[in-house]
């Protein structure tokens, strides 16, 4: 990865272990995907995986108001912009 981003020019910036905040978006989103995806499903297979997972990616990213979007979902939001 430090070659890849040397060649492209990329400046890679690490969080501080035991420092979440660091990157409160993705704790965020962590947070969200474990409490109401993966602590929600049985997963009997790989196929079942992606497909439950699949679905709640939609749901996330297409239906469902961000606080951090104003309560818009991310449909809305793109609209607006």
């Amino acid at each position: 990865m430090d070659l890849w981003a040397y060649e492209n020019q990329v400046t890679l910036d690490f969080s501080r272990p035991g420092k979440p905040t660091d990157n409160a978006y993705i704790e965020s989103f962590n947070g969200s995907f474990r409490d109401e995806c993966l602590n929600l499903n049985w997963f009997l297979s790989l196929h079942d995986a992606q497909e439950k997972i699949e679905s709640w990616r939609q749901d996330y990213n297409t239906y469902r108001p961000h606080s951090s979007l104003g309560d818009m979902t991310p449909m809305e939001f793109a609209r607006t912009e």
